[in-house]
């Protein structure tokens, strides 16, 4: 088997989703998925014809057994990921707002209630790097991507990052996702994070999220915080992304017109696109596009992962005029493309 290009190494989960809008204890049942922003981001580079790979533990549980499946079944490599026999997969259940309930969240809203603690994801620790599968991956990789999830999830966690942001990159990149989750910081110190950040090579992170973890979401203000990292990738919530270099060149991509079905799993899509198109070679408008063009299928999708466009609609997006691109919408049946196939079908 040829090395993966990617290892994406973070916590995943077993998801339930309701079969209907409406609070937890009104609705009628649930179905099953599986979703995490570094596995989510896997899949995607996966999709995009990169050789992905997946580092994490899991329980050994149903749940763990089914987040191993579907992510191999997406052409994601699992070989890295250990099956913890004491502690169980982490859980998340999506409550969606819509519904006339007086409880209801309002519609276009949605809220995940997370069943996490002590859970084998957040046993990992730099015990990790000296397991044999582990580090074939992480040896044979040209990115490794990060997020600030797994920061947040236990000191041995954070023990981690910081040993392999700290490593030798031997021409390797390291990308980081804040992935900011509030919730997930009550009892630690965020600050941790700006450390974390600045010692990646490419940073990805909204607006928003760095306003509140960082004080600013102005992306050179962010440069000046974060003066080391290579490249940073400041999202503008669905109107735009920016890429900064070190010098404060700014390189600006207006994000695509979605018919958006739920928001959950965008920016690890995004992030997918983005990092596909870094080892795809492409010019620094090409990664954006590719960002946009990926987190536009995640927000057609009512999971956490949706399926992007194929091949040849990828293309002609990416060399498409900036009047084409504005004129693209993509919706759950597909992107309607103003120049090239009328109609491609984005969802599975």
């Amino acid at each position: 088997m040829r090395s993966a290009e990617a290892v994406c190494l973070g916590e995943s989960m077993a998801v339930l989703l309701p079969d209907a809008p409406g609070p937890l204890d009104a609705v009628p049942g649930f179905r099953s998925a599986v979703g995490g922003a570094e596995s989510n981001t896997a899949c995607v580079l996966a999709d995009l014809g990169v050789r992905s790979a997946w580092i994490s533990r899991v329980g050994a549980d149903g749940f763990g057994r089914r987040l191993l499946d579907e992510l191999a079944a997406r052409g994601v490599d699992v070989s890295g990921v250990a099956v913890d026999p004491h502690r169980p997969t982490g859980l998340y259940v999506k409550e969606v707002g819509g519904s006339a309930h007086p409880d209801d969240l309002g519609a276009d809203r949605s809220r995940l209630h997370y069943y996490r603690a002590g859970s084998a994801a957040s046993a990992l620790s730099p015990d990790l790097l000296a397991e044999p599968a582990a580090a074939r991956l992480l040896a044979g990789a040209r990115l490794l991507h990060l997020s600030g999830i797994t920061a947040a999830l236990a000191d041995g966690c954070l023990a981690l990052l910081r040993a392999l942001l700290a490593a030798p990159r031997s021409g390797r990149t390291i990308s980081f996702d804040l992935n900011w989750r509030p919730a997930l910081w009550r009892d630690r110190d965020p600050a941790v994070l700006r450390e974390l950040l600045d010692s990646a090579d490419v940073v990805l992170l909204g607006a928003d999220e760095a306003e509140a973890v960082l004080g600013t979401g102005d992306p050179l203000a962010l440069r000046r915080l974060l003066p080391r990292p290579r490249t940073l990738v400041v999202k503008d919530g669905a109107y735009q992304a920016l890429a900064v270099d070190r010098k404060g060149g700014l390189t600006r991509q207006p994000a695509l017109r979605v018919e958006v079905v739920e928001p959950t799993g965008a920016g690890d899509a995004f992030a997918g696109g983005y990092l596909a198109g870094l080892l795809r070679g492409l010019d620094e408008r090409g990664r954006l596009r590719l960002g946009h063009l990926a987190a536009a299928c995640a927000l057609t999708s009512p999971g956490d992962q949706g399926r992007p466009p194929r091949p040849e609609t990828v293309d002609v997006l990416l060399a498409a005029s900036d009047a084409t691109w504005a004129d693209t919408v993509v919706t759950a049946s597909g992107a309607t493309v103003a120049a090239g196939p009328p109609r491609e079908e984005v969802g599975p």
